[in-house]
């Protein structure tokens, strides 16, 4: 397929604004008419929600650290399949990623995209030396085209004339200068902001609001002839797992498990699955006649009290799991089968107690499995990421995790189970889900 127009929206370092911004900008573009697209460098699940929203297309993630460089492309075309536009925003700063050498920032996103970068400067606290700000970031890597400038958090016109008059000596032109405004800020919690899922009426009058701002402060079309920069180009197809024969598939969404990747779900379809939402929250039971079980991440530790008191769906999750039915759990998903949360009682069939601490667990794992698991037979390997303040006790040892900072153990498993904190995409190897939907599949003829 052929990958259009297109845009990064990057920062100048994590926290810059730039969720707000190319979220302004994608309800912008959409109330002006154009059909824009959105995706997410990194592995985020939450931005994505608010994209989507904006442009009233699935959340997207574009992680070549995760997925492999050369699915950064694919990934991109299927994102942008059917608009005019693709807007892409970038994780932390624009030249911040894993650490460890491999390709994984925004800049190196946008390199291989041959994106242009419209950069969000933080100016609150600037004058004159914004200028210097924007030119560190356009001449630091010769792969980046910065090709525009949004400037964040202007106080007052005089702030925005001595902002503009600085940054036009760089020859980086300035698209937008966006004022102060706390009715522009989004509540946000321990992972980063409230997911559109449990708020989804405020999040909406809060885009109004920001795309209004965004139409009076930003040129508009300066942005779209900025991304019409991109040479077209054309793009594999992403890799899907083999199709064969219909499982039914259970997969844990509602307010409480909001993470879970677009592209799992489609994968899952393509190879073969009907996929049956169900909310731990609110229904009695899991579907009838599920073949296995997909319980994402989410804030199942903000829901712990209803959870808890949902005593026939923990019941319904007990039943299956003793029953053989292949259950794959990632993070908030291993939280909600644990035998408790912060002292409330949980699923039981996971031998372990979870409980929320102020420690952040952040970082890509390369993950092999110690054990036979849903997704294969031990040593299997694969990539996943971590994000979170809770804990297991104990920790578990189905997974051995290596990462650049260090190694250890953690996650449980059985043949026909696998909960862990590890959070997988499937964009650039489609093998995991494949043997997800084997292992249902073998549970469904037994």
């Amino acid at each position: 397929m052929q990958l259009g127009p297109r845009l990064v929206v990057a920062g100048t370092h994590s926290g810059v604004g730039k969720t707000t911004v190319a979220t302004g900008l994608l309800a912008a573009l959409a109330a002006a008419g154009h059909r824009v697209a959105a995706a997410k460098v990194g592995p985020d699940f939450i931005d994505p929600g608010y994209h989507a929203l904006a442009c009233g297309r699935p959340p997207r993630n574009l992680d070549p650290w995760l997925c492999g460089a050369g699915a950064v492309g694919p990934l991109a075309g299927r994102a942008a399949n059917g608009a005019d536009l693709l807007v892409v925003e970038g994780v932390m700063g624009l030249f911040d990623g894993a650490g460890d050498g491999e390709v994984s920032s925004t800049a190196d996103v946008a390199a291989l995209l041959g994106a242009p970068v419209l950069l969000v400067i933080d100016a609150a606290a600037l004058a004159g030396s914004a200028a210097a700000l924007v030119h560190g970031f356009a001449t630091y890597d010769e792969r980046i085209d910065v090709a525009g400038v949004v400037l964040n958090r202007v106080g007052s016109d005089g702030h925005e004339v001595m902002l503009r008059e600085a940054v036009e000596a760089t020859g980086v032109p300035v698209v937008g200068a966006l004022r102060h405004d706390d009715r522009l800020t989004w509540r946000d919690r321990h992972l980063g902001l409230v997911p559109v899922a449990e708020e989804p009426e405020a999040v909406r009058a809060s885009l109004r609001r920001l795309a209004e701002a965004v139409r009076e402060q930003v040129d508009l079309a300066a942005v779209v002839a900025l991304a019409e920069r991109a040479p077209a180009r054309v793009v594999d197809p992403v890799p899907r797992p083999a199709p064969g024969p219909s499982v039914r598939v259970a997969v844990a969404t509602g307010r409480a498990f909001t993470f879970l990747y677009t592209d799992t779900v489609e994968a899952l379809v393509a190879g073969g699955a009907e996929v049956v939402p169900f909310d731990p929250l609110h229904d009695p039971a899991l579907p009838d006649g599920v073949d296995g079980v997909l319980a994402g991440g989410g804030f199942p530790e903000v829901f712990g009290e209803q959870l808890a008191a949902n005593g026939p769906m923990l019941a319904s999750i007990r039943r299956a799991v003793a029953g053989g039915t292949p259950v794959w759990a990632e993070c908030g998903g291993l939280l909600w089968l644990c035998r408790s949360l912060d002292g409330r009682p949980m699923a039981g069939v996971v031998p372990a107690d979870a409980a929320m601490t102020d420690r952040l667990t952040l970082g890509y794992r390369e993950a092999t499995t110690t054990v036979a698991s849903p997704l294969g037979p031990a040593g299997t390997s694969l990539r996943g990421h971590e994000f979170h303040h809770a804990v297991t006790m104990p920790a578990g040892e189905a997974l051995a995790l290596r990462s650049r900072f260090g190694s250890g153990r953690s996650g449980f498993a059985t043949p026909t189970l696998l909960a862990s904190f590890l959070h997988h995409h499937p964009g650039g190897d489609p093998g995991i889900v494949e043997s997800f939907l084997a292992t249902c599949r073998r549970a469904r003829l037994r």
